[in-house]
């Protein structure tokens, strides 16, 4: 059922990369991800766009500085995911940083308070604060600022996602993807949008004549802005690049908040030479499951702990409930595989729905079955506490912005979706539950219209092959330690082919392999996660990336497989 995959190896531009001591084969890797200088390739926080070209930064910051100077109450209003739990734990920190005396957090719970600043998460809220701000919602909380207003508090939204029709009655909204925004980067995630309004506020007060000797550090605060930045996929340009390298160096040297360093601890990973793989794969799970399944409150009290044996106590709890997380997600993605036998494999926007699956893993899901089908993947389940409702969760392929799927058709069947929202990779919607084969067909529809049948034939894009001598350690370590690699900028992939010399499985079907590369190289250590097919072929075809074996102590190379066919 699998997507036929071909190798494409990614152009590179004419003039060649010019960054100073890098191996030859690291300058062809940056070269073709458009990284020609050395600010490209080791971007640092010198070079951050200002936060002064940011839109209504300055009504947002007037509004902070003068909550510190009244000494009023604040209360962060986050998400129940990564990027919101790292946003609202850098917006507590950060603010009593800058010497807020009373600073505290709400978050939604997913199922009882819906998405984001929702009337019923105002509703809950015993003492309204002086000033709310929102952070990683917000943009389409018309409803939900309202009602906070309504009860006497004043609203800041900071928010990353697209806006719809009209901005909510804030008192302020900070975007960079606000039509007309002048900020240069549109890819900040929430958590970025958070750190550069504290930057903002603290040079404010610095104006005020506080001493720059004596302001806060905020460079504290990276390893929570990194996290974030990393686990929500937006893309890795120059700044985030460089807020995510400098949050990593927080990482490597020890200097992470306790609740990150637990986080390593129970994910199996050395902070010393952390990559961002390290937070996508590992750390951000472990938050997003208390969200999905539990309360978002556990990861955020992880990530806000000073305490290294509370910090680990919570992380440990995080870790069990990502356990139960795989294995719901594991049920599902059989269910949904079985439900792909029909028509609706042939998509080009593939939507399904299982009366059976949990509304807080449907994204995961999607995310799952659109790396095996290339097609972008709409998965959705009922609502909790929505009687006649369904949840639902996309995830897209490169060159389809989904949420502007979403928008499409919005726009073309006003009231079919009761809430949508989200940004080009992932989005999120409600709907009833009776108009799904509706929505299924249109969702179809408007990917078609929106992408050629050219993109729907999956590709890997890879930095060609290697020498033999470039199958080394140290060579591994310099692309290892030279990222951040992520979305945007992606890890470096090399293909080749190799005699089969000798396999067998580990864990959970997992196979480790003994490759030659053709025509003539070194023997190599391999491993390929969840393989397609009961056997490798015995000379195969394969897209790789160089990697480090640390098992059992020490340092070994080894090629970690994304993909392998007959050669």
């Amino acid at each position: 059922m699998a997507a036929l995959i071909g190798y494409r190896r990614r152009p590179l531009p004419e003039s060649a990369c010019a960054a100073a001591g890098l191996h030859p084969l690291l300058a062809r890797v940056y070269a073709a991800r458009g990284a020609l200088d050395e600010t490209a390739v080791r971007p640092r926080l010198q070079a951050l766009h200002p936060p002064h070209l940011l839109g209504s930064i300055d009504a947002a910051v007037a509004l902070v500085c003068d909550a510190l100077a009244r000494e009023a109450s604040i209360l962060i209003v986050g998400d129940y995911d990564c990027d919101g739990a790292t946003a609202t734990a850098l917006a507590v920190r950060g603010l009593r940083r800058l010497g807020a005396r009373h600073v505290d957090y709400a978050v939604p719970h997913r199922l009882r308070h819906g998405y984001g600043l929702s009337p019923a998460l105002v509703d809950s809220l015993q003492r309204m604060p002086d000033l709310l701000i929102t952070v990683d919602n917000g943009i389409a909380a018309h409803a939900g600022v309202a009602a906070a207003r309504a009860r006497g508090a004043r609203v800041l939204v900071t928010d990353h996602h697209l806006p719809g029709t009209g901005l909510p009655p804030a008192d302020a909204v900070l975007d960079p993807n606000l039509p007309g925004d002048r900020f240069p980067s549109k890819a900040l995630a929430g958590v970025g949008v958070m750190f550069y309004l504290l930057l903002a506020v603290r040079a404010a007060l610095r104006g005020q004549g506080g001493s720059a000797a004596e302001e806060p550090d905020l460079a504290g605060l990276l390893d929570l802005v990194a996290l974030g930045t990393v686990a929500d996929l937006v893309p890795l340009d120059g700044n985030n690049r460089a807020l995510v390298r400098a949050g990593l160096a927080r990482m490597r040297s020890g200097h992470a908040c306790a609740g990150v360093r637990a986080l390593f601890t129970v994910s199996g990973r050395d902070p010393r030479v952390a990559t961002a793989a390290d937070l996508g794969y590992a750390l951000a799970p472990r938050i997003n499951a208390a969200g999905r399944l539990e309360d978002m409150r556990i990861g955020i009290e992880c990530l806000l702990s000073d305490d290294a044996q509370h910090a680990l106590a919570l992380a440990a709890r995080l870790h069990a409930i990502n356990a139960d997380r795989r294995q719901l997600q594991a049920g599902m993605l059989d269910a949904a595989l079985a439900l792909l036998d029909g028509p609706a494999a042939t998509r080009a926007g593939i939507a399904l729905f299982h009366h059976d699956w949990h509304e807080g893993v449907v994204g995961l899901v999607a995310s799952r079955l659109k790396e095996r089908l290339h097609r972008p993947v709409l998965a959705c389940a009922p609502a909790a506490g929505a009687a006649g409702e369904l949840r639902g969760s996309a995830r897209s392929i490169a060159g389809l912005h989904v949420r502007d799927v979403l928008a499409d058709i919005d726009a073309a069947h006003p009231g079919l979706l009761l809430r949508y929202g989200g940004h080009a990779m992932a989005a999120g919607l409600s709907l009833r539950a009776r108009d799904f084969e509706r929505l299924a067909a249109l969702f179809d529809q408007a990917v078609h219209a929106r992408l050629g049948e050219d993109a729907l034939d999956p590709q890997l894009l890879t930095d060609g092959e290697l020498e033999p001598e470039e199958y080394s350690l140290e060579l591994a370590r310099a692309l290892r330690d030279g990222g951040p690699w992520g979305q945007g900028f992606a890890e470096p992939l090399f293909e080749g082919r190799f005699d089969c010399l000798n396999w067998r499985v580990i864990g959970a079907g997992h196979w480790r392999l003994r490759l030659r590369p053709l025509p003539d190289g070194p023997e190599l250590d391999a491993v390929q996660f969840d393989p397609e097919g009961s056997a490798p072929p015995p000379r195969l075809r394969a897209a790789y990336r160089l990697a480090i074996d640390t098992w059992q102590g020490g340092e070994r190379l080894q090629l970690l497989l994304q993909h392998c066919m007959p050669a």
